[in-house]
């Protein structure tokens, strides 16, 4: 063997010895630690295990807890460290509203019955529920829901004052006014929410949520003439409503008459 051969075999073992030694220094070098996330406190929530209808009364089953963070659980809701009995506590109670699967319960939501029908239960306080006849004219071809909004208008048909012997042959009063504004329809014959998506319901009676004195307000419009409910858009759903005296002022200030096919107004003195 000359010496160049034995130069570079000498070389090559020498440079293969030290990247042997670099890349072993390498492997053994500690790796970065990553940066341990911190743990949020969480609490455990009650939630609407499945969806849950207007109406419907509550179940155990139909109740689940679930982690949420607790920063961002609201203190309406329904925590296991403060009521750990609460899914069988809450049973038996009766949807307010609506509630979504994966909905914190909240208990303004629900209501116990204690004996009392449903809609007994689900009625706020100080309102009451009046029943009146409707029909597809009267009630806007159908497409009134339960939870829309109405507006009540009165036509009253008056004798005419000049008799059946006056030259323009004594033709009928049409009076038509609005008692009655911005009133929540609470069921249509006995179905309280829709069903089946379903966006026109042909009833006989309808259900409403009146003040007490709205409650004499339609029961004396109910036998002096044809009530019509108006359906309400939901943009103004939220829109002030007028009060019995305000609709006293209106209707003392005019009415709507139509004669011969012609609708004036028509004033009345105020007393």
């Amino acid at each position: 063997m000359n010496t160049a051969r034995i130069i570079v075999l000498v070389i090559a073992l020498a440079a293969g010895g030290v990247a042997a030694y670099l890349a072993s220094g390498y492997q053994n070098a500690s790796a970065p630690v990553a940066p341990v996330a911190e743990k949020l406190p969480t609490v455990e929530v009650l939630i609407a295990k499945n969806d849950i209808q207007l109406g419907q009364a509550l179940k155990p089953e139909d109740l689940q807890w679930q982690t949420w963070p607790a920063a961002t659980a609201s203190g309406a809701f329904i925590r296991r460290d403060s009521r750990p009995e609460a899914q069988s506590q809450i049973a038996g109670s009766i949807a307010r509203v609506p509630l979504m699967q994966g909905e914190p319960i909240r208990e303004q939501k629900l209501v116990k019955a204690e004996g009392s029908g449903f809609m007994a239960a689900i009625l706020p306080s100080g309102m009451r529920a009046v029943s009146t006849e409707i029909s597809a004219e009267t009630a806007a071809g159908g497409f009134i829901l339960p939870n829309d909004r109405v507006d009540i208008v009165l036509t009253r048909r008056l004798k005419s004052p000049e008799g059946a012997n006056a030259p323009t042959g004594g033709n009928d009063l049409i009076l038509s006014e609005v008692i009655l504004t911005n009133i929540r329809v609470l069921a249509i014959d006995q179905a309280p929410k829709e069903k089946d998506g379903q966006n026109a319901v042909i009833g006989k009676t309808v259900t409403l949520e009146l003040k007490p004195d709205q409650v004499a307000t339609l029961s004396a419009a109910r036998q002096g003439g044809t009530l019509q409910l108006a359906l309400r858009s939901i943009v103004d759903a939220n829109a002030a409503e007028v009060t019995v005296e305000d609709q006293g002022a209106k209707r003392s200030g005019g009415v709507n008459v139509i004669r011969f096919g012609v609708q004036t107004r028509q004033l009345t003195s105020q007393k």
